[in-house]
Parts: structure tokens; C-alpha cells; sequence
């Protein structure tokens, strides 16, 4: 199981704080120390959609030009999001072939029930 994100980011550390609490072992991938590929984009994309992926509300993505917000495809996102990791909604917990994108107890509850 990994959890990519960034390690400064408060939904990432509550959602590393309650998998600790729940003595849950995974993987911590930060997107900035470790970087991101466009092959692990890809397949993030292709589980979640790169909708859900594609953090629309971030400072990174109001920082864009006008031309890198237009006409965004899944191609499109996926290239930006590997230029820009912060534009990666996040924390994304992954295993095998389920994600889960964002923080929530209940979420991460109904998870591991």
C-alpha cells in the first residue's frame, strides 16, 4: 500500500497520523522528494479519472497560464500533474487496484473494515 502526497501538506499528515493510529503499514511517496512519473500519473488516472486526480482548486493550478487551463484533456492533466505535482489532488492512498483520494476518517474507516 502507498500513500503518495507531500509530507508538508495538513491532509497528508492527518492521513498518515490515523494510519499510524491504526498501526496500518504503507509506503510514503512525496511527490516532490521522490517525484512523479507520467507512467504512475497514467495509472493513478485510469483507477480514479484524472478528474477526481486533477486538483482544479490548488494555488498550482490558479499559478497556470490561461493557455496551460485551457482545453484540458486526460493527456493534458496528466502531463501538467507531472510538471506540477501539487496539482495532484492529494493524499492518494493506493493498493493493488482500489484508491482512495483525499482524507476522510469514514472513508478510510470503511477502507479497512
Amino acid at each position: 500500500m502507498t500513500l503518495y502526497g507531500i509530507k508538508n501538506c495538513d491532509t497528508v499528515r492527518k492521513a498518515r497520523k490515523w494510519l499510524e493510529a491504526e498501526k496500518i503499514d504503507y509506503t510514503f511517496h512525496d511527490f516532490r522528494e521522490d517525484g512523479l512519473s507520467e507512467t504512475t500519473v497514467a495509472q493513478l488516472a485510469n483507477i480514479a479519472g484524472w478528474e477526481t486526480l486533477f486538483n482544479k482548486r490548488s494555488t498550482s493550478f490558479r499559478g497556470l497560464t490561461d493557455a496551460e487551463k485551457t482545453d484540458i484533456c486526460q493527456d493534458k492533466a496528466i502531463a501538467l500533474m507531472v510538471q506540477y505535482p501539487t496539482l495532484v489532488k492529494r493524499p492518494v492512498l493506493v493498493n493493488d487496484d482500489k484508491i482512495l483520494i483525499g482524507f476522510n476518517v469514514a472513508e478510510y474507516q470503511a477502507w479497512f473494515a
